[in-house]
């Protein structure tokens, strides 16, 4: 359950990145540090910073550089690759088209997902069945974001196991059945700038990304450097800035997570609202589990949290198919 935090801890995982799959990593104490303060940061806030993750501040600033040049093309070309059903739901989206709790966001986006072999899932992954639509211009578009989406899903993976040491579990716990083989989502996020016609009175409609939490395990959301857009929202109901800072991903858990942990780590929602003039960009890359993943609480955290099992079973994959066929205009 997140507490009144009133800013977003920074947590150099360094040491964890470099441990990680050291067999005694546990003991480490380099190692037992960063644990410690992710408890912390996901007990009370359930968002924090990461530095110290090891994916290079280059590609970090590229993948925004070339998502700023896909925005910025006529409309007609984006749409080249929009999204359809028969698509797997992969592609471009129009601003307005994302629905949070039946309101419009005013975002446009590419929406991603790892691959999907025909069959490979049977009924459950039909519908997310495809390969993902690239734009060709800009003409590095493809190969950028597939080295990042594959920087982050490591990067997500070594992060997960110091929280399933900071659960009580071994570091492994997350992986196998749960997140072995995780899905992944990638959302490359474009959110206009508030225009002087406008004004800076934002109406309910005008906000970038309504408030949500995420479905998933981790999200690493990687933000234009100079515009603060990010709210998380405090058990007060204050809305508490995450505003950029370079070298670092702001990262939140998310509701599978939750589940997993018996509630000992929560989700919490977020919002985004630009009020800057400036066009604003954000990759939030989504660690998922295993497709057809059965989330349940585990037996670690149910016995941390006096036996009692605060919630039900989820499949992963039913809830993104839903997701996606209810969310799509």
């Amino acid at each position: 359950m997140a507490t009144d935090f009133k800013s977003i801890p920074i947590i150099d995982i360094g040491p964890l990145v470099a441990k990680c799959d050291d067999p005694n990593m546990a003991r480490d104490p380099t190692v037992c540090e960063v644990v410690k303060q992710l408890d912390q940061a996901c007990r009370e806030a359930g968002f924090f910073y990461v530095r110290g993750h090891g994916i290079p501040d280059s590609l970090i600033k590229e993948v925004k550089n070339v998502s700023h040049r896909f925005f910025d093309l006529p409309y007609e070309e984006k749409l080249k690759i929009k999204m359809t059903a028969a698509a797997g739901y992969r592609g471009y989206q129009r601003i307005g088209e994302n629905i949070t709790k039946g309101i419009p966001d005013m975002h446009e986006a590419i929406d991603c997902y790892r691959d999907m072999k025909p069959g490979l899932y049977g009924e459950l992954g039909k519908p997310m069945e495809g390969h993902n639509q690239w734009p060709l211009n800009p003409p590095n578009f493809k190969t950028l974001m597939e080295e990042y989406a594959a920087l982050c899903t490591e990067l997500s993976r070594k992060i997960l196991r110091g929280i399933a040491l900071a659960l009580g579990g071994s570091a492994d716990e997350l992986e196998g059945e749960i997140a072995g083989d995780a899905f992944w989502v990638l959302r490359i996020i474009g959110y206009p700038g508030v225009s002087s016609a406008r004004g800076q009175d934002l109406a309910e409609n005008d906000i970038g990304c309504g408030a949500h939490t995420d479905y998933g395990l981790l999200t690493l959301v990687n933000q234009d450097d100079d515009i603060t857009a990010l709210q998380v929202r405090n058990l007060s109901g204050e809305w508490i800035s995450a505003p950029p800072i370079p070298g670092t991903f702001v990262c939140n858990i998310g509701d599978m997570l939750k589940i997993w942990s018996n509630g000992l780590y929560d989700s919490t929602l977020h919002q985004v609202i630009n009020s800057s003039p400036k066009y604003r960009v954000c990759i939030a890359y989504f660690h998922e589990p295993n497709f057809d993943a059965a989330v349940e609480a585990s037996d670690i955290c149910v016995k941390r949290t006096g036996g009692i099992r605060k919630s039900g079973k989820a499949v992963y994959g039913e809830h993104l198919v839903n997701k996606v066929q209810t969310n799509f205009v």
